[in-house]
């Protein structure tokens, strides 16, 4: 295996120590320029002689996934204006994680996020082939076979007995969908049969039918002190847990896994229309992005959230882009993305005058293990640069130039 932390060291002080490209290159497209801010920040990764906490997975997982949408686009260093070098970083990211994934017992004591580091130890697997790599995947995968379920089969999202939260979908589905495609073909039909049942115990117990919209998550024993007394759901929708559910649909429908029943493809589709539907009709008039409570824009508190809005513009022109909304519903996902898109631009995106980009307006973290009352929703800090926030703003920007690059 590589050793990490010398490469660690080596990358952020090269980093550090050099102006990025960006800053002599006016062409150059958001997506990339923000990806190579994140990096000059050190982010995204665990540092050296440190250990994991629960809620570095999901950051460096988030932001791997934008490094390697980034790399398959703009393929070519003069496409981007000599690009800083992502894979050297995914490489480093991915190492880093490495050591804290290696016993499936331990694993299931990480939230659900864990799965979203999968699609960056693939990707290094595949073109390495290093036995490190490949013994991290499947230890993750036999993690799953290990995972809590409430009486419902649902996955437990972290230690919380019985609690099932939307964010934990972005993560394990499409992990799901793709190492099974790639290493476990044989597999794929009760593979399938799993996912719908975790995305389907979600919209079943969190829908809200005055919406269409999915409140944060569910308590199976309906004992927690937020949960609804039939459903068991939480009583707000928040805006970036709707967000990772969303973009879960969309990412795994993406795949096309030939060797899955179609019938994962159908209900795929079927709820990405459906929500994608809702999520428009809940969008702020004025800006076009959406609000941190998303059913109670302008009440005292509330705010248009970063992360979310970002998440939910990449979401709408990204099923627009790939067909799998209808005429009418495609038209209005690219006119409300573009409406947001500007706003967060305007509102949230920070030029720094060492040709650097940071990112504004990204709540920190919201809890169902808290009272999920209104004011906890609203009252939570918002931190500058949260790589919940850079990656999501990193995935709506390609998506932004790539709709543009298509109509020039």
């Amino acid at each position: 295996m590589r050793v990490f932390p010398s490469l660690l060291v080596c990358l952020l002080g090269v980093f550090a120590n050099t102006p990025l490209a960006s800053a002599a290159c006016t062409t150059r497209p958001y997506s990339a320029w923000m990806a190579d801010s994140v990096i000059e920040r050190g982010q995204a990764i665990v540092p050296p002689g440190t250990e994991a906490s629960s809620s570095i997975y999901l950051q460096i997982g988030f932001f791997q996934t934008a490094i390697l949408r980034l790399s398959e686009y703009y393929r070519t260093p003069e496409s981007v204006c000599s690009p800083s070098d992502w894979q050297e970083y995914l490489r480093a990211s991915t190492d880093s994680v490495v050591p804290f994934l290696l016993n499936a017992t331990q694993d299931t004591q990480i939230p659900l996020d864990r799965f979203s580091t999968g699609k960056g130890l693939l990707h290094q697997y595949e073109e390495f082939h290093n036995t490190t790599l490949k013994v991290t995947l499947d230890t993750l995968r036999e993690s799953i076979n290990l995972q809590p379920q409430n009486v419902f089969g649902g996955y437990w999202y972290f230690v919380y007995p019985q609690w099932s939260y939307l964010d934990g979908m972005y993560s394990v589905v499409p992990f799901l969908s793709y190492y099974t495609t790639a290493l476990a073909a044989e597999n794929s039909s009760a593979v399938a049969n799993d996912i719908i049942k975790q995305l389907d115990l979600l919209w079943t117990h969190c829908r809200q039918n005055s919406t269409g919209l999915l409140v944060h998550g569910y308590d199976a024993s309906k004992m927690a002190v937020w949960a609804n007394p039939v459903t068991g759901g939480s009583p707000y929708v928040w805006s970036r847990s709707l967000g990772w559910y969303l973009m879960a649909l969309l990412d795994t429908l993406e795949l096309e896994t030939p060797n899955f029943p179609l019938k994962l493809q159908t209900y795929l589709q079927q709820r990405l229309v459906q929500l994608s539907d809702a999520v428009i009709q809940a969008a702020d008039a004025k800006t076009g992005c959406w609000w941190q409570v998303m059913t109670l824009p302008g009440r005292p508190g509330n705010y248009i959230e970063s992360s979310g809005s970002a998440m939910f513009t990449y979401a709408l022109y990204k099923a627009a882009r790939l067909g799998y909304l209808p005429s009418r519903l495609a038209a209005e996902s690219i006119d409300t993305a573009s409406k947001c898109y500007r706003h967060i631009v305007d509102t949230f995106v920070v030029q720094n005058s060492n040709g650097t980009l940071d990112y504004n307006g990204t709540v920190a973290v919201c809890s169902l293990n808290s009272t999920a009352s209104y004011e906890y929703y609203t009252s939570q800090p918002l931190l500058y640069n949260s790589v919940h926030g850079t990656a999501s703003f990193i995935l709506a920007s390609l998506e932004h130039e790539m709709v543009s690059q298509s109509r020039s």
